[in-house]
């Protein structure tokens, strides 16, 4: 069915045991084909949390994520993040050149049936403003603007379904954020199957990058999608 989400959340809710703090109050949340969506609000208003439980890097408290329709078993899981990717404001790179960094996932055993194309990678670097000899750069030498390029593009890469983008652009330069922009729209438009949700604290941003805009408040999401 076309209309089946791509994820869904039912009464999702993250707790913060130790000093017994909700973090995510109960979200029904649905994420569709084509949607970008935004999600802005103050530091510690759950906005981080929500994206990573999406992402299923912390087990939530209580609720499901769907992904089409489905519930996620255990065994899924890397074969669901090879789908659902999520990029964080503090890129994380390797010790070597900048190809290097972007053929390591292909080592890992989820994508070993996959391979490296050099021809996609230089199309992606395009978008960014980077010529091809920018992969032979030392990337432990890159800008922390040109950090987040490679590591958008080593995600992009592996075409995933939806991006769970967690503020990649807040410790970023203009001019770099305008290279993340250009390649999160560059992938967006060759698929329209595909969707993402941006958290940004730049209302600005929210607007240019997404059709959809949500808020979050005290680990509320208002605004919910409903189809």
């Amino acid at each position: 069915m076309t209309d089946t989400p791509l994820i869904q959340t039912r009464a999702l809710t993250r707790r913060d045991e130790r000093h017994q703090v909700a973090l995510l109050q109960p979200t029904d949340f649905a994420l569709h084909r084509a949607d970008r969506v935004s999600i802005t609000g103050s530091s510690g208003s759950g906005k981080s949390v929500l994206l990573r439980a999406l992402a299923l890097l912390d087990t939530p408290s209580s609720g499901q994520v769907l992904w089409n329709n489905q519930p996620i078993a255990n065994a899924q899981i890397p074969h669901y993040r090879s789908h659902i990717s999520y990029l964080s404001q503090r890129p994380a790179l390797l010790e070597g050149t900048v190809e290097d960094n972007l053929r390591f996932p292909f080592s890992l055993k989820t994508l070993r049936q996959r391979q490296f194309d050099r021809n996609a990678v230089t199309s992606l670097l395009g978008h960014a403003g980077k010529a091809a000899d920018f992969l032979s750069k030392n990337a432990l030498d890159l800008s922390g603007g040109e950090s987040q390029v490679v590591s958008l593009i080593r995600t992009l890469q592996l075409n995933p379904e939806v991006l769970l983008l967690d503020e990649p652009t807040a410790a970023l330069d203009p001019t770099s954020s305008r290279e993340v922009e250009a390649l999160i729209d560059a992938w967006f438009a060759g698929d329209k199957a595909r969707a993402y949700i941006w958290v940004s604290h730049d209302l600005d941003q929210a607007r240019r990058m997404s059709d959809i805009h949500l808020h979050m408040s005290a680990g509320v999401l208002s605004g919910a999608i409903s189809r």
